[in-house]
């Protein structure tokens, strides 16, 4: 027996899976006031030191702490070890290759593969990798710099869920 073709109306098409939900307005104002606040500590603690503490990917790594505190990538252990880890990776690559964009771009991809191999997945921390690769900051200075910045973004992580309503308690781990 050979089936016949079916009409076109009916054809049954999978459903896609649902969309994630809106967050409440007022848990959006809470995160929003919570990663504003965070990233001006690290400008105040910059303009402290005399150095700026506030990078681009830990801007993205306030993002992940206080928009998506429940992922792995957001957890202190990730945040810390991925960035250092890049920005090592970024400093063995600038002396290895020089200062160019072939250069930062290898030790960005490198650094997501050493992420992936240690288990410490921050993806902000490969731009870590290249501005280290681009700029050749002096290394005494820059990694005790991100290591206070990136601390400072877990401390200041921890308060959301303590203070505030906030569905999830950061971190889930450490």
């Amino acid at each position: 027996m050979i089936a016949e073709p079916c009409h076109p109306s009916e054809i049954r098409m999978p459903t896609p899976p649902s969309a994630t939900p809106r967050p409440h307005p007022l848990h959006v104002l809470r995160t929003t006031a919570f990663a504003i606040g965070a990233l001006l500590i690290l400008v105040g603690v910059g303009v402290l030191l005399h150095q700026p503490l506030l990078i681009p990917p830990l801007a993205a790594s306030a993002a992940l702490v206080h928009g998506a505190p429940g992922l792995p990538i957001s957890q202190p252990r990730n945040l810390l070890g991925g960035q250092l880890l890049s920005a090592a990776i970024g400093f063995g690559t600038l002396a290895a290759m020089g200062s160019n964009g072939w250069a930062a771009a290898v030790a960005a991809g490198l650094s997501l593969g050493a992420m992936m191999l240690t288990h410490l997945s921050h993806s902000p921390a490969a731009a870590t990798a290249v501005i280290v690769v681009l700029q050749a900051p002096h290394p005494q200075t820059f990694l005790p710099l991100l290591a206070l910045g990136t601390a400072l973004l877990v401390a200041i992580g921890l308060l959301p869920g303590r203070v505030g309503a906030h569905p999830v308690r950061y971190p889930l781990s450490w």
